[in-house]
């Protein structure tokens, strides 16, 4: 295309007459061979930027959920409670059921939106309620392993499968925004499927969802792990510096790959309510990159859960053994009392 470009600005200065055709020929040909490549000059941090983070995503983390599916048998061994496995077991299938999509969003970053609107609804709400479903498992997990080991309760008393079901369906709920704002948006013969507001408020109504539950979800997550740290590091017994770093990489993860998106989210909010196009235009530009970078979490979560919960399960173990023998001394202490 560069060199029809050159011979024909060449035929242009042999031959004046024919300037304006031969350049009008020239514009029409870019804009037939390239319907919807490079839409905009943002398109390399819009398009690119995310599509590289998404494929590195995809790599990485469907192997590793697969293998965690996989391994059943192996989690089986490594805990006895049937409840961490089954949210061991979800927390896999929600992050592998959100990384299968990426291979069609990739495509869409980097050549348009090829479908139709329904699947640009469908697919948007499939990653919106594994996402949710995901953090759901996560925050379950934490509170589960608080109650075990720093409250010393079993958490028996509601079933895995019931846990599942209300974590789908707070999922599912929560996802019917992407079902409700998504569309196809054509710009410069460019077709995307983008979330589009019917107003403002909805559009802030969607944003403040989306921080706020990503909010109380860390806060839980913290909570949990900063408490089961304490009592880590209290214990002589159980003290491993292993198993704080592995505690820590939870928070610390959690936060770097999360922190960004919502605030850019509150800073979107931010610009709707003050009419700000300059701080809107920064959000719009920065959106699908911090978007993308949540996706990483997905591919870390077999490592920070699954692979290293032979740590957290034997510190469990260990610490209903000791509840054990402590309630069997009460037990003997009491009856050599009465029978005094």
């Amino acid at each position: 295309m560069i060199i029809l470009l050159y011979y024909t600005l060449n035929d242009t200065i042999l031959d004046g007459d024919k300037t304006m055709d031969q350049l009008n020929f020239t514009v029409a040909t870019l804009n037939v061979s390239f319907p919807g490549h490079l839409p905009h000059s943002s398109w390399y941090y819009n398009g690119l930027v995310p599509a590289v983070v998404l494929s590195f995503c995809f790599v990485l983390g469907v192997p590793g959920n697969l293998v965690v599916i996989l391994l059943k048998s192996k989690w089986k061994e490594i805990s006895s409670r049937s409840q961490s496995l089954i949210l061991m077991m979800n927390l896999a299938i929600s992050d592998l059921l959100s990384l299968l999509t990426l291979p069609l969003w990739i495509y869409a970053y980097l050549f348009g939106w090829k479908f139709d609107l329904v699947p640009c609804k469908l697919l948007a709400y499939a990653v919106y309620c594994s996402i949710y479903a995901s953090l759901l498992t996560v925050t379950g997990l934490s509170i589960q392993r608080y109650l075990v080991v720093v409250c010393q309760r079993r958490c028996q008393q509601v079933k895995g499968r019931t846990l599942l079901f209300l974590f789908w369906l707070v999922a599912s709920i929560l996802a019917i925004p992407a079902l409700v704002v998504r569309n196809l948006q054509i710009k410069q013969q460019w077709i995307s499927c983008q979330a589009q507001y019917s107003s403002d408020a909805q559009w802030v109504t969607v944003l403040l969802t989306e921080t706020v539950f990503g909010f109380i979800c860390f806060i839980l997550v913290a909570f949990s792990y900063v408490c089961l740290q304490r009592r880590v590091n209290q214990s002589a017994f159980f003290n491993n510096p292993q198993t704080t770093r592995l505690l820590t990489s939870i928070i610390v993860s959690f936060f770097v790959l999360w922190a960004p998106y919502h605030l850019i989210n509150v800073l979107g909010v931010a610009a709707i309510c003050l009419k700000n196009n300059n701080l809107l235009n920064f959000c719009h530009e920065t959106w699908s990159i911090f978007g993308a970078m949540t996706f990483i979490n997905s591919c870390l979560n077999p490592l920070l859960y699954a692979f290293t919960s032979h740590k957290m399960c034997s510190f469990c173990r260990k610490t209903e053994e000791l509840q054990q023998r402590f309630r069997n001394f009460q037990t003997e202490i009491s009856t050599i009392t009465e029978t005094r």
